[in-house]
Order: structure tokens, then C-alpha cells, then sequence
């Protein structure tokens, strides 16, 4: 079957800096929902767009086309005691950029450094202002479910699975994203 628009495409990959620095070895394959859902970087869909089990390929996707230049205006310095204990650096927290317009949404600092009595917190992603190489080979396609076309997300083994009436909302272990919101 080819990759194309409402397939369930399952990865294997690696992705490392432009320099060749291991990033993420990808122990756990990607299983994403393919056809413009958001589940994967666009760049990567439009690589694999129309191609079948067992291709492989190397691309390099620059910051504008991943996770965007690093923006130093998204770093903050707040006073330790708005913060709970334990903190360590790589935690992350849901919180609001400073600015004035308040038609800004939530996003995700990660704690980079704890000082005395302050701590810095990044609202950058990890990966943003770095080029990416992604080594990918396709693993398996299928057609997706109609659950997962009205989710728009894969479900199942690495993929998002939607609990029922009990959903507690917690990620599964093949989710790569973990917060802890400010209170």
C-alpha cells in the first residue's frame, strides 16, 4: 500500500543534528496519521508521500520548516518560589509569554537553569534554531479507521489512543510529551 492521504504510516528512524549528533535514536517507532493531521512535520509527509513499505531516506529539514529560529524574547526569569519542589532543569510547565496582547494561548516552558532563588524558563521548543537529519524508513501503511480519521490521530501501539468514558487525559508510554502545569 502507499503512504497517502488517511493512511497509518509506522517510521523507523534516527534524527540528528546537521553535524551528525545522535538526538534521538528512535528505540520506538513513529506511527502517525498521514495527510496533513499535524502528527508529524510536513516536510517529513511530504517526503514520504506516495512511497511503500521498506523505502529509507535521509533529509534535512531546516529550522523554518521544523521548530522554528530560537527566539530569546520567548526566555523568562521567574522567582523560584512561584514554582514547585521538586524543580529540576528539563522539567516543563504550561504557562503564558510575557507580552500585552492577551489574545496569547498557553504554551510549554522547560526549566534550563535554577539559580539561588530564581529559575529560567524557555518557552523555545528543544529543537527550535537547529537543522534536522531524519533517517527514515517505512515500516508498514495501512488505512486508517474511522475512529482515527474523526480523532485525526493514529491509535494504537505508539500511536494516541482515545480512553473511554474513564479518560483521565494521561498520555500513553509512546508519547513523546510531558508537562506539568503552573497552578
Amino acid at each position: 500500500m502507499k503512504i497517502a492521504k488517511n493512511t497509518v504510516v509506522t517510521v523507523n528512524y534516527t534524527l540528528s543534528d546537521a553535524q551528525s549528533n545522535l538526538i534521538e535514536d528512535g528505540r520506538e517507532p513513529m506511527v502517525y496519521l498521514h495527510g496533513g493531521y499535524e502528527n508529524t512535520l510536513p516536510k517529513i509527509e511530504e517526503e514520504l508521500d506516495g512511497k511503500e513499505v521498506g523505502y529509507s531516506n535521509t533529509i534535512q529539514i531546516e529550522p523554518d520548516d521544523g521548530f522554528g529560529e530560537y527566539d530569546p524574547a520567548l526566555v523568562k526569569i521567574e522567582q523560584r518560589s512561584r514554582l514547585p519542589d521538586p524543580l529540576e532543569v528539563g522539567m516543563q510547565f504550561e504557562g503564558m509569554p510575557d507580552g500585552e496582547d492577551g489574545d496569547e494561548e498557553a504554551m510549554i516552558f522547560t526549566v534550563t537553569d535554577i539559580a539561588d532563588d530564581k529559575v529560567v524558563l524557555d518557552g523555545n521548543h528543544p529543537l527550535a534554531g537547529i537543522a534536522l537529519r531524519f533517517k527514515l524508513s517505512v515500516a508498514a501503511v495501512r488505512a486508517a479507521t474511522e475512529e482515527e480519521l474523526v480523532h485525526g490521530h493514529a491509535h494504537g501501539a505508539h500511536g494516541h489512543h482515545q480512553h473511554g468514558d474513564g479518560d483521565d487525559g494521561e498520555a500513553e508510554a509512546g508519547d513523546h510529551f510531558r508537562t506539568y502545569p503552573i497552578h
